[in-house]
């Protein structure tokens, strides 16, 4: 097996917290960080990262996709996903991990009596390897760690004891030879696995791993300010437009200055279901 991890990038070459958190937690293994030719920043990722650093023409990479609109906005992040195929393969990877670039830590989430705890182990290679192992012997088209905010409520909450859902976001495990799609200028993750899990593709997360980041819309630089420009509204049509019987939008957060829109999928509307070999009878 020959992986490595693409970072993906623009306008933050001096604030790439993924880079410092495999750093920090001694990940071993090849690692890239993909930019876009439009990146104003080049040289000074290049002065930073060096030999690391992958540059990919985004004119060429927004032929290649279909946008679900015709805003064609420059700074979604859709264009540089949809990439890595072809840029692992040029590397002659046959795995791969596709990080944003604004992950604090890895971790991995444990019960510990009426508590939810975190650990963050010393050496991430090991897991990033075993989840490689899981993909192959899965079946699966892509596989995903969880996030922080996925474990609101602790222990009681039923993610944590899921072991894996269907849900598949941000931390994205891949194999070169089963390239898939990214559609949609915005909500790109949410659309794939919710479109293309109905049509029999595997998408898991593993839920008692977990990736932490930045909040959304907070960061600046990448994608961030295509989301304030558009808001978490627009964001969220996008998977409806692509799954309409499955994805809804509806409204989350505490309180009703902190509400926001946000998309609210039906899983036992996108994907199959294996039934019970008893049912066959």
């Amino acid at each position: 097996m020959e992986s490595a991890i693409l970072i993906l990038s623009h306008g933050r070459a001096d604030s790439c917290v993924t880079v410092k958190a495999l750093r920090r937690q001694n990940y071993t293994g090849d690692w890239y960080v993909v930019i876009d030719d439009e990146d104003e920043q080049e040289m000074a990722y290049r002065n930073r990262y060096g030999e690391h650093v992958i540059r990919f023409c985004k004119r060429e990479a927004m032929a290649r996709v279909d946008s679900m609109d015709n805003f064609r906005e420059h700074g979604a992040v859709v264009y540089a996903r949809n990439e890595c195929w072809e840029i692992a393969d040029r590397l002659g990877l046959t795995h791969f991990l596709v990080l944003d670039d604004d992950y604090n830590c890895f971790g991995v989430r444990y019960a510990y009596g009426v508590k939810l705890k975190s650990a963050r182990p010393a050496d991430i290679t090991p897991l990033f390897d075993a989840t490689f192992r899981f993909l192959d012997e899965s079946g699966a088209d892509a596989v995903c760690w969880a996030q922080g905010g996925d474990f609101l409520g602790g222990v009681r909450r039923c993610f944590y004891w899921k072991g894996l859902s269907r849900k598949a976001m941000n931390c994205w495990f891949f194999r070169t030879d089963r390239p898939l799609e990214f559609r949609g200028t915005l909500n790109e993750d949410t659309t794939l696995y919710a479109e293309q899990g109905r049509s029999g593709k595997l998408f898991f997360t593993i839920t008692p791993l977990e990736i932490q980041q930045r909040e959304t819309q907070k960061g600046g630089g990448g994608p961030t300010d295509t989301y304030l420009d558009m808001g978490t509204y627009i964001k969220s049509f996008y998977s409806v437009i692509a799954c309409p019987s499955a994805v809804t939008v509806k409204m989350m957060g505490g309180t009703k200055d902190s509400q926001r829109y946000h998309h609210n999928v039906d899983y036992d509307l996108c994907a199959p279901k294996i039934l019970n070999k008893r049912y066959r009878e």
